[in-house]
């Protein structure tokens, strides 16, 4: 059972729509869009998942065994999968979206991929008489359960339009930045600044608890100053208590990086501080942290 919190939705007229992959991310999305009030047709490439979500979220809404057949009643699909490959496997072929979409439709991709997959997609879309955005998510999976996600898009402005009021069932914010692309561009600065904003706290917290000092009340006090960040403010009491066990996955943070790192190649960027942060994220892989919080990069400082 995903944990939902109240939400209060915007009153719009009710659309046919599909959700591709129901992961962490995509099970509540998915669940704002039924609470909405719109016709949700599931997708997951573990049957088990997808009946699980209708038993919770079930009503008028339906699941289907391909990509191709969840999407022909569909005015937009949203996906969220894991990677290029995931979303290429989802889209293309004889049983992808793509297929199966009716003209018109919009597809729009709240995976982070590269910036890359998203102007492909977007060029295929187009050929199929589609629309394509690209549209991923800021605010892991609290975020998407409480329906405060922060969404970076790529792709036509009319497309965009149409979709934005029916996206916010699971938003906070749902913002057109440029053409396709752009999205998963701005999500790569969202990782940057996060890899950054990480680091230096796990130094800060390390450096404060050698002090002596007791660092739950100095976050307390310099969170009132310009110290203050989401991070600080979510993410540094769990620190101080060396809790890791939740929150968005240190192997998920490396994959974004490595997009970034990959583009910065392309674009000739230069980010020293994410290459050593990527290369101390790698430590705490090694450490078994895997699965743990990005936070946990304060392991490698104990």
């Amino acid at each position: 059972m995903s944990s939902i919190n109240t939400k209060t939705y915007e009153p719009i007229s009710p659309v046919s729509v599909a959700f591709l992959g129901l992961g962490v991310m995509g099970y509540p999305m998915a669940g704002h869009l039924a609470k909405a009030g719109h016709h949700v047709t599931v997708y997951n490439r573990t049957a088990a998942k997808s009946e699980a979500w209708l038993a919770e979220f079930g009503h008028a809404n339906t699941h289907s065994i391909t990509p191709k057949l969840a999407v022909q009643n569909a005015d937009i699909v949203f996906c969220c999968v894991g990677n290029d490959d995931d979303l290429r496997s989802v889209t293309l072929g004889t049983d992808g979206a793509f297929a199966g979409m009716k003209p018109g439709a919009i597809f729009v991709d709240h995976t982070t991929a590269s910036a890359s997959i998203a102007r492909e997609l977007a060029a295929v879309a187009k050929l199929a008489g589609l629309e394509f955005v690209d549209a991923p998510v800021s605010g892991g999976q609290a975020g998407a359960q409480n329906g405060m996600l922060t969404v970076m898009c790529g792709g036509h402005a009319a497309a965009f339009a149409k979709v934005q009021p029916v996206g916010m069932a699971f938003s906070r914010a749902f913002t057109l930045l440029g053409e396709s692309g752009s999205g998963q561009l701005a999500k790569m600065v969202n990782q940057v600044c996060i890899a950054g904003l990480v680091q230096g706290l796990s130094e800060a917290i390390a450096f404060g608890q050698r002090a002596g000092l007791d660092m739950n009340q100095v976050l307390d006090v310099i969170g009132k100053g310009a110290a203050q960040s989401w991070q600080l403010d979510n993410r540094g009491r769990t620190m101080v208590a060396d809790k890791f066990d939740f929150g968005f996955a240190v192997d998920w943070m490396r994959k974004d990086l490595g997009l970034v790192m990959d583009e910065a190649k392309r674009n000739g960027a230069r980010l020293p501080v994410t290459a050593l942060v990527d290369q101390f994220y790698g430590d705490v892989q090694l450490m078994g942290g895997k699965r743990w919080d990005t936070s946990s990069l304060i392991k490698r400082l104990k």
